[in-house]
């Protein structure tokens, strides 16, 4: 469990907040429009109403006892970059900002921000590659290179196990779980016999996973 602050209860700050109370981390939530909080007050373990481009505000909050603070403010960069700036000042041990563009990334990593995500564009190129390729369930981008794949096996696969295919050795990629009726088995053996049914999870290098994707 972790102490989390979250600044700016937009859409993708609100779903933070859900998701970091859903996984039992206590969380505390800050917005200048008391309506943007309501929703969530009986769930977290405090809220505020400021302006964090306030530095009085913002020392009230104590940001130096939160393992993480997030800063999700996307309509107004300026605030962003500022609250940003002030956290760290401030003590913050860890700053998450959100950006929209690579401009904005760099300015709100020179001024505090340990991380900066996209989450719009995130979303983006992984709405794109599940729909662009008629047999991705669900794709999740790592890095550069590297990505985890929700895909059915293909057809000669299916009564072999694992170890038959050989897949790490031929595929250069490998399966960290199977998924059928959306129950998750993670890291199956060798042993492991694939059925038309099933999903797999595969990660591996985009361009290994491609030569596969183009056999389904």
């Amino acid at each position: 469990m972790k102490t989390v602050l979250i600044i700016g209860m937009g859409r993708f700050g609100q779903h933070l907040t859900r998701k970091m109370l859903e996984m039992k981390n206590e969380v505390m939530i800050v917005d200048q429009r008391e309506e943007a909080l309501e929703a969530l007050l009986p769930l977290v373990t405090s809220a505020k109403i400021g302006d964090c481009t306030n530095e009085e505000v913002l020392h009230s909050l104590g940001v130096g006892n939160f393992d993480l603070c997030f800063v999700c403010i996307g309509t107004n960069f300026q605030s962003s970059l500022e609250i940003t700036s002030l956290l760290k000042e401030a003590g913050a041990r860890f700053v998450v900002s959100k950006a929209t563009r690579d401009i904005q990334a760099k300015f709100l990593l020179k001024n505090g921000a340990d991380e900066v995500v996209y989450p719009e564009r995130d979303i983006a190129e992984r709405v794109a590659v599940r729909y662009s390729a008629d047999n991705v369930f669900d794709y999740i981008e790592l890095d550069e290179d590297y990505s985890i794949y929700e895909i059915p096996p293909l057809k000669e696969w299916v009564g072999k196990t694992i170890g038959e295919v050989d897949f790490r050795a031929r595929l250069n990629s490998s399966i960290i779980g199977t998924k059928i009726n959306g129950e998750t088995s993670f890291l199956p053996g060798a042993n492991h016999v694939f059925r038309a049914e099933e999903h797999l999870m595969v990660i591996g290098r985009k361009k290994d996973i491609d030569k596969i994707l183009k056999h389904l």
